[in-house]
């Protein structure tokens, strides 16, 4: 089966570029990045912090099968309704360094819309060690769970 949510890595670059079309207005679209609950919900994760702002910040945690708790944060630099987020990410107690993150949200029609991410990493081993992970199916599944939760507010 195709993957919906598409990753381009190129070679020797520290950046990931992963695109992905919605059947969901942009306004949904983006409410499933702003909207604790509705992050909760399709990313499996529990929202402790999600302040969407201009300098506002998020820390997510996640439990996995063994109980085992992981934590992930960041800071917002830009939150424009709709439009665009840029943030950090970081994964709490990992060997992964900082990375930037620009989630663009474009409309494409009434009913669809289109999310362009670009993800910087600290470099390019960082970047081939991500790879490594299972990060194409994961974020593809947690993509189509998006879809799937979010698609029920229209």
């Amino acid at each position: 089966m195709e993957q919906k949510t598409k990753v381009h890595a190129e070679d020797g670059k520290q950046e990931i570029k992963i695109t992905r079309e919605f059947d969901l207005p942009v306004e949904l679209l983006f409410r499933a990045y702003e909207d604790a609950e509705i992050v909760e919900q399709w990313m499996g994760t529990k929202v402790l912090k999600l302040d969407n702002k201009r300098h506002g910040s998020y820390q997510f945690e996640t439990t996995d099968p063994k109980g085992n708790k992981y934590g992930f944060s960041g800071t917002i630099h830009q939150f424009i309704p709709n439009k665009q987020i840029i943030r950090t990410f970081e994964m709490e107690n990992s060997p992964f360094s900082v990375q930037l993150e620009f989630l663009e949200f474009e409309q494409l029609t009434d009913d669809t819309s289109r999310l362009n991410m670009h993800v910087v990493y600290q470099s390019v081993a960082y970047r081939d060690q991500v790879l490594q992970l299972p990060f194409v199916q994961g974020i593809n599944m947690a993509h189509n769970r998006l879809q799937s939760v979010v698609i029920k507010l229209k």
